[in-house]
């Protein structure tokens, strides 16, 4: 039945902030704040609750979306703070109901995903001067700190009971699926000994011991933890080099027809052999003059045809995986995904 659930279901990637069900995102000068707070009926199929903050594909749709919206259209912002709008709970990590009734290829889909958003966070932090501050202001378990290791620093509330935890293999047996394990010891330098202890136990670490063993950056009581957030973010900020006064571009929505064994947009067409399993994509080149200085690519915006064809195509240009036409095969026609073959030809 799960793989039934997970085959038959039409992923729509394209949202916007008015649509989402699950983040609350507010801008404040410099600072963007993405506040979590998940729906527990607003998951993306039948079968599982959300809770305490657990997410599935639908959550880090919008999450994506999110940080695209901030990187493209507000260069305005130079910090992005994550954190909760639950008390005690910032993030439990990937529903294992979720999971549950999920086929191996949509979890292996789901994974490469979020790790795709995480890996677009620190892009945008290396070469788009987007910092990002998790403000972790309760418990943070699995995937829940691995979104908070993919930001640039993370401060968590120190009220005696909020932890970091990876507690995937004493509880269930596997690896974290969306980074951890590396992020841990290549980019916080953990020590192996301790990312050893903290890898195979269940309640995590909290406090000053957090801070003594490098999984967090610093902690504060809760009397002061928003104004703790509030400085660093700022502080952050000012390490920024995106321009204020910059003009943003709108992520228009994409055009998209979708069709038994095809997928139609502007300029990419995904036509799908299920027997074969092999999915052609045609991409159609412009024979029209391209612009190719800075003010008139800023004239044409979403318009200008190679960002419409990277958002069309894959996006990878700045590693943000909104992947329309290759994400659609990946999660609805999961049986079509290899080969693929590429052809190009002019409008």
């Amino acid at each position: 039945m799960s793989e039934a659930v997970s085959q038959n279901l039409s992923v729509n990637y394209q949202t916007h902030p008015s649509q989402y069900k699950h983040w609350k995102l507010s801008f404040n000068g410099a600072v963007a704040t993405l506040g979590a707070d998940f729906d527990e009926n607003g998951g993306l199929r039948p079968g599982y609750k959300l809770k305490l903050n657990s997410y599935d594909l639908g959550v880090d749709i919008e999450l994506n979306d999110a940080l695209n919206r901030i990187r493209f259209e507000h260069p305005e912002v130079r910090t992005v703070v994550l954190t909760s709008m639950k008390d005690k709970v910032f993030c439990s990590g990937a529903n294992i109901f979720m999971l549950g009734v999920s086929s191996h290829a949509w979890k292996v889909n789901f994974c490469k995903f979020t790790n795709e958003t995480r890996n677009g966070m620190e892009d945008s932090s290396k070469y788009s001067g987007l910092k990002f501050l998790a403000a972790v202001n309760g418990a943070c378990a699995g995937g829940g700190y691995e979104v908070a290791l993919a930001c640039d620093e993370i401060l968590l509330i120190d009220d005696r009971s909020s932890a970091v935890s990876l507690p995937e293999v004493p509880l269930l047996g596997v690896l974290p699926g969306t980074g951890g394990l590396t992020r841990v010891t290549d980019k916080r330098k953990v020590r192996h000994d301790l990312a050893d202890i903290f890898c195979t136990s269940v309640e995590g670490v909290r406090g000053q011991k957090a801070v003594d063993w490098r999984l967090v950056d610093a902690v504060a009581k809760p009397a002061v933890f928003k104004e703790a957030v509030q400085k660093r973010a700022l502080e952050l900020a000012e390490k920024s080099d995106r321009p204020a006064d910059g003009k943003g571009v709108e992520l228009t929505p994409l055009k998209r027809e979708v069709q038994a064994d095809a997928l139609i947009y502007g300029h990419v067409k995904v036509e799908i052999d299920r027997a074969r399993r092999v999915a052609t994509f045609t991409v159609k080149a412009s024979v029209a003059g391209i612009e190719s200085t800075q003010e008139a690519i800023e004239n044409a915006a979403s318009n200008w045809y190679p960002f419409v064809l990277a958002r069309e195509l894959m996006m990878r240009f700045c590693r943000c995986a909104p992947m329309s036409s290759i994400l659609a095969l990946g999660f609805s026609k999961p049986k079509a995904m290899l080969p693929m073959c590429l052809q190009w030809m002019p409008l």
